[in-house]
This record gives structure tokens, C-alpha cells and sequence, in this order.
């Protein structure tokens, strides 16, 4: 890469939160920086976008970084198609997303808004990245964490797999533990896990009711499953999980066509 990478960072915790701006000091050191983030909390949205809601994306300062940054009313998603659409001079180099102030191993990469701007990324063709630490705080130490996030970064960067492939997306959850702990990276699969949820059910003072959504992580992985990100998370390792678009369940296509919907159609036409 001869030009200076242009970098879009984007995040679900808002463009305030601590995690991004650790993330934008970081990438500063790695080409130029494009800011593109929520300005309020968005956490658990998903691959939502705002279809019947105005947007509205107003450019800021926050600190004295070399960085440009807009915030944006809208969710991750919306602040990626903005950025590429709208405020980017080009299609950039990379996006980064994150840092997510808690994990977003497993299920959890289903409703993370953080990694979906990182798909929404990798639809274009864009090389993306989802960092998060194991540390719902708002003042969690990402100290241990920079120095990995950016070789991270950086490999990605500069060893990019060939056009005929998959764009790179990796999904990056980092433990929450001092840098001499961290035992090093473990490239994963996503562990199989779900959520079980209930919700506390209570009355307002006008004697409406209302819910809180509660649950409990079920890991259902057996715990020899070392391949898995919620093995390596338990175990002192940074786990990266390559992820992709594509939600096809490619091993029952076979078991479909085996059903014979063809003779369906013709049954219906003949007889109905």
C-alpha cells in the first residue's frame, strides 16, 4: 500500500464512549481517520437502519487528535452507509469498530451493533475489524489491549487475502486482563451458545406494566471444544473469529432438494 490508509471508525457505545477514542489514538498511527459514530448509546440494535427516521450527522471535536469526526443520529449501520455514501473522500481502506466496552464473542455477534458496522463494511468490499473487552465499565482499562488491536489492525492493512476470496472480517474480543496475563491470540469458530431470557414483569405508578429483559448465557459447547472464542476468552486468549455475511446453511441444501417441491408445484397446478 503506497498511499496512506484511510480509516473509518465507527462503534454502538457512542462516539464519547472511552472505547473509541482509545480505538482512534490507536488507528492514528496508522493512516488517516475518519470518524463516523453514533451520538448516543446504540447498543443491541443489530443490523438495524433508520428507514422512517430523519438522520442527522453534524461534524465535531472532541479532542486534539488529527482525526475527522461527524456524529451521527442513527445506528452503526446508518454511520457506515453515511460515512462511504456522504463524508469519506473514498471508499476506505479499512473500517474498525469498537472498542465495545463488554464481549461480543458467540451469540452475542447477533445483536451487537458494533459488528454489524463491521458487516455492513464488509458488503461493500471493505476489509473490517470488531474490537471488544470483556469490561461493561465505562472506565475500563484499554490499556492492555492497544498494542494487539493495533498489530491487528495492521496485518490486516498490509496482508490482504487475494480479489478471488471472501473480503476479511474478524470478529475480536479481548479479555479483561493485564497485558502480561493475556496468553496471546487464538483464531476461533464461533462457540454455540444462546441466550435464556426472561423478563421481571412491574407496575408503573399509573399501574401500567412494563418489563425488564433479563437472561442468563448458556454455553452449549462441550468444554473440550478449544477451538471455540468462549474457550479461548475463559482461558487468557484473544479470540478471533473471521465472520461473514452470508447466512446460508449450506449443509441441508441437499436435504431440501431431496423434497421434491418441483412435484409439489406440478400437484397443485393439476389438481387444484
Amino acid at each position: 500500500m503506497n498511499r496512506k490508509p484511510i480509516i473509518l471508525v465507527t462503534n454502538d457505545d457512542g462516539i464519547i464512549a472511552p472505547g473509541i477514542r482509545t480505538l482512534i489514538h490507536i488507528m492514528n498511527h496508522l493512516g488517516n481517520v475518519y470518524v463516523v459514530a453514533p451520538n448516543k448509546p446504540q447498543s443491541g440494535v443489530g443490523h438495524s437502519i433508520s428507514m422512517d427516521a430523519i438522520l442527522y450527522c453534524d461534524s465535531v471535536k472532541i479532542d486534539n487528535g488529527n482525526q475527522k469526526e461527524w456524529e451521527c443520529s442513527g445506528t452503526p449501520v446508518d454511520c457506515v452507509k453515511l460515512a462511504i455514501s456522504e463524508i469519506l473522500p473514498r471508499k476506505p481502506d479499512i473500517c474498525v469498530s469498537g472498542i465495545n466496552h463488554g464481549s461480543n464473542s458467540s451469540i452475542n455477534i447477533i445483536y451487537s451493533g458494533t459488528i454489524s458496522a463491521v458487516i455492513e463494511a464488509s458488503i461493500e468490499g471493505i476489509p473490517s475489524i470488531g474490537f471488544s473487552l470483556l469490561d461493561f465499565g465505562w472506565n475500563a482499562d484499554f490499556g492492555p489491549s492497544k498494542e494487539y488491536i493495533y498489530q491487528i489492525t495492521k496485518k490486516v492493512l498490509y496482508h490482504p487475502v487475494p480479489i478471488s476470496k471472501h473480503v476479511i472480517s474478524l470478529n475480536v474480543n479481548i479479555p479483561k486482563l493485564k497485558q502480561k496475563q493475556i496468553k496471546g491470540i487464538k483464531i476461533c469458530k464461533q462457540a454455540k451458545s444462546k441466550w435464556k431470557e426472561n423478563f421481571d414483569k412491574r407496575l408503573n405508578p399509573r399501574g401500567r406494566s412494563y418489563y425488564w429483559l433479563l437472561g442468563e448465557f448458556i454455553n452449549l459447547d462441550k468444554r473440550i471444544d478449544i477451538d471455540t472464542d468462549e474457550w479461548a476468552l475463559k482461558n487468557g486468549y484473544i479470540s478471533i473469529v473471521p465472520i461473514q455475511f452470508d447466512l446460508t446453511n449450506y449443509s441441508i441444501i441437499n436435504v431440501l432438494k431431496s423434497w421434491n417441491f418441483e412435484l409439489l408445484i406440478i400437484f397443485l397446478i393439476l389438481y387444484i
